[in-house]
């Protein structure tokens, strides 16, 4: 098929116009919350969305019709009343640990987008959390490159299986959000080849998604769109990456970006906000009429877009698809389901269902709905929004940054599950008022939640409103407190001695507040995994005080992710810290015990071991390999990791092959990677600082890949 897909590209791309050509190189955004004035070039009774980019009917060429994201199709704004499946965060499914889970969630998407019309879905979110202040870490997956390729892998195969182009975003390095036009990230090439790029790379190679969305940032110097290097000489060149590049929405800044590599201006209109002007317009086609922008470069972009979209089969619709809203839905209850982390347990959970306690329950507007992270990832669900809170900020984007809660009440669900207690709910709004109802109940349950999103970062790791106050005072009044926490992002815990339980739920989607009293009363076992370390506090992260936050909208800022290739719980490690909680942790009602740990050399690590349900109940482990040691010194680096579901008694047998990009270094020299030859040691365990088998194994010497 790819190879057809070349050939067709090739075929059409020769036939066309100039005009034809170039109007492809530009996607314009519909009528929205941020773009209020219809554009022209979009004709009637085509749906509103991110972006729209003629077809070539005369050709067969269909029209572009772009819609954002990972989480379902987003609605806000764009089409009135429509309404379409809002699954849980990424950070959430990447809780899960489950690529299969990944796979059904991408294919949600890719449905009920073509049921739409919309053939490009802005999905396929991969940038590492680098930093817990980050406002769209809730839109990616993990820290980890391996975790994160594996999941975001499937969740593009998942949509494209449907005949829906994905992207892969956002290349590279768009770690933070404030001031991200401005910010330049600077790093070392061959700690950005073993990091963030290597989440790419492996992703790409596993899922060929149809085009790759450059970030907003500069990357040590220049604009991620105009950074030849990456685009040309790693991705289109290393890589051999086939599809076509696109910016994110005005993130393009003159028409030499073309020069550079990026295939398509995307979200035309910012630009002109942005730069003064769209970069893809009249300034390109004057550049290629004088001769700086080469045919044989203009013919190349055109050829990339045709050529994923033939790949993909956006050419070959026939009719709209079937879409099973009530199978969607228990796909995103059990993303729900299995992404929750239980972190903290002294007993206190599963609440008994048969008893009957009073049970007080306080916060986090959950008496409503849950609530969902803020920007171009919001969907409306089914029934609408719960309820929407303005909340505002600085910039254009603040329009965007709003509480949305899905009507999926935890209040609701808890007195459904526990039918003979007595459910009492508190807003939360004083400690005061709140510790007056957790003094007489025989349980309380308070939910802190966060506001997190698109074009913010968070100022510190705090609950906002007072609510860390809240759970202190709370936690004072009754020693049987439970904490859930509704976040985007790691947050600081002060009163975690003081409470019996921990959970965290992330926004956890349309069906989110079933899910988190499923957990809470024991009727599912809880399974999650933390994608993510949480630090005790700033101080433990290679930057306690971010760059340019606080500074207006537009200020310049550089951010050196000194740190390099050493992310999330590798920086723990190598720093020797503690964290509050640690990547890969994550409790259960039941117990899983390993053994029999097998680890085999040569060209790469082979690790073979048991995993046994030693508890009383039926429930899923995530056990994880790891390098701890190579040759040049202690180096941690997450190898496998499966999940497994497992009964009481029951035992199975596991088998994780390292990529052996993770056991190498990258030479920038040699511009390969690098496996030096000698001894390797290997840690098996259930979070990253929780190991309990080790063994060795030889490497032999060896060069490859580019």
């Amino acid at each position: 098929m790819t190879g057809d897909a070349d050939e067709r590209a090739l075929a059409a791309e020769d036939r066309m116009t100039d005009d034809e050509r170039f109007s492809l190189l530009v996607s314009v955004m519909g009528v929205s919350d941020l773009i209020t004035v219809r554009d022209e070039r979009i004709p009637d009774g085509t749906p509103m969305s991110a972006g729209y980019v003629p077809g070539v009917p005369r050709l067969g060429v269909p029209a572009l019709l772009m819609s954002d994201a990972s989480l379902g199709v987003t609605n806000p704004g764009y089409r009135e009343g429509d309404t379409a499946t809002a699954l849980p965060a990424g950070i959430a499914l990447g809780a899960s640990f489950n690529p299969a889970l990944a796979r059904e969630s991408g294919g949600v998407v890719g449905r009920e987008a073509r049921s739409r019309g919309f053939n490009v879905m802005l999905a396929g979110g991969i940038n590492l959390a680098r930093d817990p202040r980050n406002g769209r870490n809730f839109e990616y997956i993990s820290e980890d490159p391996l975790l994160s390729a594996a999941l975001v892998a499937e969740s593009i195969s998942g949509i494209q299986a449907e005949g829906v182009i994905s992207t892969i975003k956002h290349f590279s390095l768009n770690c933070n959000e404030t001031n991200r036009h401005w910010l330049d990230a600077i790093i070392d090439p061959a700690a950005h080849r073993e990091s963030d790029l290597l989440a790419f790379e492996i992703a790409i190679e596993r899922a060929q998604p149809g085009s790759v969305m450059t970030a907003y940032n500069k990357i040590n110097g220049g604009y991620a769109g105009e950074n030849s290097e990456l685009i040309q000489g790693v991705l289109k060149g290393a890589w051999d990456y086939p599809g076509w590049v696109m910016s994110d929405w005005g993130a393009t800044a003159g028409w030499e970006f073309a020069l550079s590599g990026l295939d398509q201006d995307c979200g035309c209109q910012i630009d002109v906000l942005m730069w003064g002007a769209e970069a893809f317009g009249q300034s390109l086609r004057d550049a290629y009429a004088n001769g700086r922008l080469p045919k044989e470069r203009l013919s190349e972009m055109v050829r990339r877009i045709l050529r994923s979209m033939y790949a993909v089969g956006v050419d070959r619709w026939g009719a709209p698809p079937e879409v099973d809203m009530a199978r969607h839905n228990e796909i995103a209850l059990e993303a729900a389901r299995q992404g929750i982390v239980l972190l903290k347990n002294d007993g206190a959970l599963p609440l008994a269902p048969d008893s009957s306690p009073r049970i007080a329950v306080i916060g986090g507007h959950v008496q409503v709905g849950v609530p969902a992270g803020t920007g171009s990832t919001a969907v409306v669900p089914p029934g609408g929004y719960a309820e929407v809170i303005r909340v505002g900020g600085p910039s254009f984007m603040g329009a965007t940054r709003n509480l949305y809660l899905l009507p999926s009440s935890p209040v609701a669900e808890i007195t459904k599950l526990l039918p003979q207690a007595q459910v009492e709910f508190d807003p939360g709004m004083s400690p005061a008022e709140a510790a007056l109802l957790a003094r007489r109940s025989d349980v309380v349950i308070v939910f802190g939640i966060r506001v997190e999103g698109e074009g913010f970062d968070s100022a510190d790791l705090s609950l906002p409103w007072g609510q860390d106050a809240v759970i202190e005072a709370v936690a004072a009044a009754n020693p049987n407190t439970i904490v859930v926490l509704e976040t985007g992002n790691p947050v600081a815990m002060p009163w975690r001695d003081n409470v019996k339980a921990i959970i965290e739920a992330w926004y956890p989607g349309q069906a989110g507040g079933q899910a988190i009293a499923e957990i809470l009363t024991g009727a599912i076992n809880p399974s999650g995994r933390l994608p993510v370390t949480f630090p005790a506090d700033l101080a433990q992260t290679p930057r306690p005080d971010l760059p340019s936050m606080g500074e207006p909208w537009g200020t310049p800022a550089t951010i050196e992710y000194s740190e390099g290739a050493e992310v999330g719980y590798r920086w723990f490690a190598q720093q020797r810290e503690q964290p509050l909680y640690s990547f890969g942790h994550g409790l259960s009602y039941t117990r899983f015990d390993y053994s029999d740990l097998l680890v085999l050399g040569g060209d790469t690590i082979t690790a073979t071991f048991a995993v046994t349900n030693t508890g009383d109940r039926q429930g899923a482990d995530v056990p994880q390999v790891y390098l701890t040691g190579a040759p040049d010194g202690a180096r941690m680096r997450l190898l496998g990791f499966e999940r497994v579901d497992l009964k009481p008694g029951e035992s199975k047998q596991v088998t994780v092959t390292a990529d052996p990009r993770l056991l190498a270094r990258f030479d920038s020299e040699a511009g390969q990677w690098r496996i030096a030859a000698g001894t390797y040691r290997v840690a098996l365990g259930s979070a990253a600082d929780t190991l309990s088998l080790t063994a060795e194994t030889a490497l032999q010497a060896a060069l490859f890949g580019r």
